[in-house]
């Protein structure tokens, strides 16, 4: 039995909104999918590849259930890693001395 349709028209709103907040955040990345369980996919009635909003196609992605993920051509995680050496280069190059703080027992 197909799920009722207002939950797939729900579902394919929070996509939408999904997808336009991806772009409007990462204006240089091209999205092209939504990433689903497979699971998920089934219980919807729905097909991988199937196109579920203009330009944008259904993918099954191993994630969790109950979720969605925008797909798009950019690699977020080389992002992360590259603001996380920008932290690690930020580090003083020059010692500190730290003199520890005098541990005392308990009363």
């Amino acid at each position: 039995m197909p799920p009722p349709k207002n939950k797939v028209a729900y579902l394919l709103q929070r996509m939408a909104q999904g997808v336009y907040a991806h772009d409007r955040e990462n204006p240089t990345h091209h999205t092209w999918g939504i990433g689903m369980a497979h699971f998920d996919i089934e219980r919807l009635g729905l097909e991988e590849g199937e196109e579920i909003l203009p330009g944008i196609v259904l993918q099954a992605d191993g994630g969790g259930t109950g979720q969605f993920r925008i797909l798009c051509d950019a690699d977020h995680d080389q992002e992360a890693v590259e603001e996380e050496e920008e932290v690690i280069d930020a580090v003083s190059s020059e010692p500190v001395h730290v003199t520890p703080p005098r541990i005392e027992p308990p009363l």
